[in-house]
C-alpha cells in the first residue's frame, strides 16, 4: 500500500470510528451530573404539579430522585404526555421514563424495562348493600368499565359469564354503578379508591373487592441497548427495596393516612415477560 493510500485509509477509519461506537448513556449521565427523568405531569399521585411548591411531585417523582441519588447525580424531572413518552425516550430527550409504563411484549420491543417498581391491580368496586363479598360473586353479573383500557380483558378472564358494559369515560362507568345500572365497576384499584374517597360520607356505601381481576406491572423505561444504565437503575431499585425506601414512598403516597389507604402487596423484582 502506498503512503498516499495509507493516509486515506487511516483517515477513513478515524471518520468511521465514532459512527460505529456504542454510546454509553450511563457515562453521559454521570458526566452531565443529571438524570433526565420523564414522568406524567397530570397523573396524581404518581406525577402532578404541586401549585404551592411550583414543582412536580408524586410517587414516580420520588423514585426518580432516589435513583439519581444512588447514581451520584441529580434528577431533572420533566413532564411528558402519555402519547409522547416512548418517542421522547427513543429520541434521547429523556434518560429514564417513570410514567405509568405498564409492561407489554409490544412495548418491550420499543424500550428496555427495569425491574417492576409498582403493580397496578385492577379490582371490582361494588355497593355494600348488594351483598357481594368477593370477585367470584360477580359471575354472570353486569360489570362496567372504561372503553379502550386493559381492564375489559381482565374481567373476561377472571369473572365467568360477566356481562361487560363499556362507557366512554371512567366517571360515567362509575356513575353506572351508583345508579344501579350495573352490579360492579372495574378499574385500577388506585382510581377506584380515589373515586370512592371523593364521595365523603357516602364512601361507606362502596367496597373494593378481593381478589384482583388482573394486575399490570410497571417498570422504568430505558432506551434499547443501554445495558449500563439499565443495570445501574436495577441496582438502585434493589437497594431501595432492601433499605425500605421503596416501602416508605409507597406509604407516603398510597398507604394508610392517604385517601387510597392501600397496602403494598408486592416487592421490586425483575419483570417476567
Amino acid at each position: 500500500m502506498s503512503k498516499h493510500y495509507g493516509i486515506l485509509f487511516m483517515g477513513a477509519v478515524v471518520c468511521l470510528g465514532p459512527i460505529g461506537a456504542q454510546a454509553d448513556q450511563l457515562a453521559d449521565v454521570k458526566a452531565r451530573g443529571t438524570l433526565v427523568c420523564g414522568v406524567l405531569g397530570a397523573f396524581e399521585p404518581f406525577g402532578y404539579s404541586d401549585l404551592a411548591k411550583r414543582e412536580l411531585v408524586g410517587y414516580d417523582v420520588d423514585f426518580c430522585h432516589a435513583i439519581a441519588q444512588r447514581l451520584g447525580v441529580k434528577a431533572e424531572v420533566k413532564p411528558v404526555a402519555i402519547e409522547a413518552r416512548i418517542p421522547e425516550l427513543q429520541q434521547g430527550r429523556m434518560d429514564v421514563l417513570a410514567a405509568g409504563l405498564g409492561y407489554s411484549a409490544q412495548r418491550a420491543e420499543q424500550v428496555d424495562y427495569s425491574s417492576g417498581y409498582y403493580i397496578s391491580q385492577h379490582k371490582l368496586t361494588v355497593k355494600v348493600d348488594q351483598g357481594f363479598k368477593s370477585t367470584g360473586d360477580l359471575a354472570g353479573k353486569r360489570v362496567s368499565f372504561t372503553k379502550g383500557g386493559i381492564t375489559e380483558g381482565f374481567v373476561k378472564a377472571s369473572v365467568p359469564g360477566a356481562e361487560l358494559v363499556g362507557y366512554e369515560d371512567t366517571p360515567t362507568a362509575f356513575t353506572a354503578l351508583a345508579q344501579g345500572k350495573v352490579d360492579a365497576f372495574s378499574v385500577s384499584e388506585i382510581v377506584a379508591r380515589r373515586l370512592v374517597s371523593k364521595l365523603g360520607p357516602k364512601a361507606a356505601q362502596y367496597e373494593v373487592l378481593e381478589p384482583p381481576v388482573g394486575r399490570e406491572v410497571w417498570g422504568l423505561g430505558i432506551r434499547k441497548g443501554e445495558s449500563g444504565l439499565l443495570g445501574a437503575v436495577n441496582d438502585a431499585l434493589a437497594d431501595m427495596e432492601s433499605s425500605g425506601e421503596a416501602q416508605k414512598i409507597f406509604d407516603k403516597w398510597l398507604g394508610a393516612g392517604t385517601m387510597y389507604d392501600m397496602k403494598r402487596s408486592f416487592k421490586i423484582e425483575p419483570i417476567k415477560g
